[in-house]
């Protein structure tokens, strides 16, 4: 496995892969990193990994300066799993001095995430958008629990006519539903149980929309009622969406839909998304 910092030598090491998958990381790996890995190396034979934490993602009162860090665990267990490449950049080689433009996506980066976290996808569109440039891949891996930043980079790839397939990859789950996230070693003990009533609401609305339920407002009630038994749990949004806008939807139609979540529990912010009928064949592949 080759570990390189600058880009210069990125490029140069890009050339000894005639195809190359690659997955966008911030670190702290769990298996659901791992796991695009394995399906980036199984496919396309070689995969390259960046392990960057984003400054332009975070707002000035988020959690950059404690978002977990470990890159030695990192590169062990990259290594482990048959990863070719690793590029391992500083915030100034992402973003050197006088760096002044953005990617602006609009329409899908308006509702859900976006309402609550103002410029959390330019700097997540811009920062993707730089390592396609960088890293040249033939396709890119990302997970469906960060399900609108996925819809984002899809639509940025379209836009932009970037030359990377983007794939998306069912969200891998600890034995108890709960997503697995980077995030998840901030929950204390008791709060790590009371999480699991993102997985428990989605699963209440997924049980209506397989009853027939197609009442956007009563798939979102029955997500609420759940939300609303856990003292510990304080949502930013509950969403039955359209799976190509995320738009809220009045009536789900024959193309499904995403249903998703955010939830505060302690000082832990938690999401989490679950598709629903035709929308899961649109979506991963």
């Amino acid at each position: 496995m080759r570990v390189v910092s600058t880009v210069a030598d990125l490029r140069a090491a890009r050339g000894d892969y005639p195809r190359l998958g690659f997955v966008p990381t911030m670190g702290f790996l769990h298996e659901g990193h791992l796991t695009l890995v394995r399906a980036a190396k199984a496919r396309m034979g070689a995969v390259a990994c960046s392990i960057f934490v984003n400054p332009t993602q975070f707002a000035p009162s988020e959690d950059l300066a404690r978002y977990p860090r470990d890159l030695d665990r990192d590169l062990r267990l990259l290594e482990e799993v048959g990863c070719d490449l690793v590029f391992t950049p500083t915030p100034e080689a992402i973003y050197p001095d006088g760096f002044s433009t953005r990617i602006e996506v609009e329409g899908v980066t308006a509702p859900l995430e976006g309402a609550v976290r103002p410029g959390h996808f330019s700097g997540v569109a811009t920062v993707v958008t730089k390592l396609f440039n960088m890293v040249q891949p033939d396709a890119a891996w990302f997970g469906q629990k960060d399900a609108q930043q996925c819809a984002v980079i899809r639509r940025m790839a379209r836009d932009l006519n970037l030359p990377v397939e983007i794939v998306v990859a069912e969200t891998v789950r600890e034995p108890d539903g709960l997503a697995m996230s980077s995030r998840n070693i901030y929950l204390a003990a008791d709060e790590r149980v009371a999480a699991l009533c993102l997985i428990r609401s989605l699963r209440a609305a997924e049980a209506a929309f397989d009853a027939r339920e197609r009442s956007g407002d009563r798939l979102r009630l029955a997500m609420k009622a759940v939300l609303i038994a856990e003292p510990m749990a304080r949502p930013d949004y509950v969403s039955i969406a359209d799976p190509d806008t995320l738009a809220e939807l009045d009536m789900v139609d024959d193309r499904g839909a995403v249903a998703s979540l955010a939830v505060r529990i302690g000082k832990t912010r938690l999401i989490d998304n679950l598709l629903l009928g035709e929308a899961r064949q649109k979506w991963l592949r």
